[in-house]
């Protein structure tokens, strides 16, 4: 289970501002439905055009996601719109007290939210001054398909966090979580960041293939410590009901056998975790509503 601050599980449990503003000046949207993970952010200037008199928002997502998106409200409600801009990903998961690595990316979409927002009140209401001019849309090439995560964005993660693996690359944009085939991408842009010269040794091969226990054992191992582990923090829950071949039979409980993004869940998640962990020919059977 994921190791929650007292002020994440506060934010979570009890958020603060949440909701909508009609009236917004400036309204960001990011994440996607499809993905596990959406944030809406508005925000109203004061009558003094410099300050944010109010901020709200809408999120759906886990508890890190929901804690985050609360968090960045009270950090700029009454803050002028300059120290608001000036905000990263990292001061949201300070303010909380720290957040899994695993859970890095939603500080990050809370950042982008916030930045989205700022660039909509921009179009809007130019006569509000701006601290410093709105980024120019990010029309990079989309390296991970499966959460739409750009190469601009990777490379900007890299650099501001000092990344150094595949993993920490997920960890904050969830790029390379879902069927895994951009992680060589991934990588060769880590080494051109890091500059790791065409010589340096080879990674270790992977041992050879399993017997038949061995790879069920394997299965019952990540599913036991890694994925159930994982959904037990957001509410969710998973059972290992059988493994034929390279089928894994799994059943999705508790949240996550009624949540909307279940089968993205099941094949971006589960499925993913057991093709990276034990075998890519595994195939996840939902048996969820048999």
């Amino acid at each position: 289970m994921w190791q929650y601050t007292e002020k994440v599980m506060d934010h979570f449990t009890h958020p603060r501002n949440c909701g909508s503003l009609p009236d917004a000046d400036g309204i960001g949207q990011v994440g996607n439905l499809v993905c596990g993970d959406s944030m809406k952010l508005y925000i109203k200037m004061a009558e003094d055009k410099k300050t944010i008199a109010d901020a709200k928002f809408q999120t759906f997502g886990c508890a890190s996601a929901i804690a985050s998106a609360s968090a960045l409200t009270c950090m700029i409600i009454g803050k002028p719109l300059e120290y608001a801009v000036g905000l990263s990903n990292q001061d949201i998961v300070d303010f909380l007290g720290g957040l899994p690595d695993e859970k890095e990316h939603c500080s990050v979409m809370g950042f982008e939210a916030l930045e989205a927002a700022v660039a909509d009140m921009a179009k809007r209401h130019p006569e509000i001054p701006q601290p410093k001019p709105p980024q120019a849309p990010d029309n990079s090439r989309v390296v991970c398909k499966c959460f739409n995560v750009t190469e601009n964005k990777i490379r900007n993660i890299i650099k501001e966090h000092h990344l150094k693996t595949v993993e920490e690359v997920t960890n904050y944009t969830k790029a390379g979580g879902g069927c895994g085939r951009c992680k060589a991408d991934i990588q060769a842009i880590l080494d051109e960041i890091n500059a790791v010269p065409h010589d340096a040794p080879a990674p270790e091969p992977k041992p050879g293939k399993l017997t038949n226990l061995q790879k069920i054992n394997l299965i019952m191992s990540v599913f036991n410590e890694e994925i159930t582990p994982a959904l037990k923090g957001d509410g969710g829950d998973a059972e290992l009901v059988d493994v034929d071949g390279n089928d894994v039979y799994v059943k999705l409980l508790g949240a996550c056998a009624h949540c909307a993004a279940a089968e993205m869940t099941m094949r971006n998640w589960v499925e993913a975790k057991l093709r990276e962990k034990v075998s890519p020919e595994l195939h996840v059977v939902d048996v969820t509503k048999r």
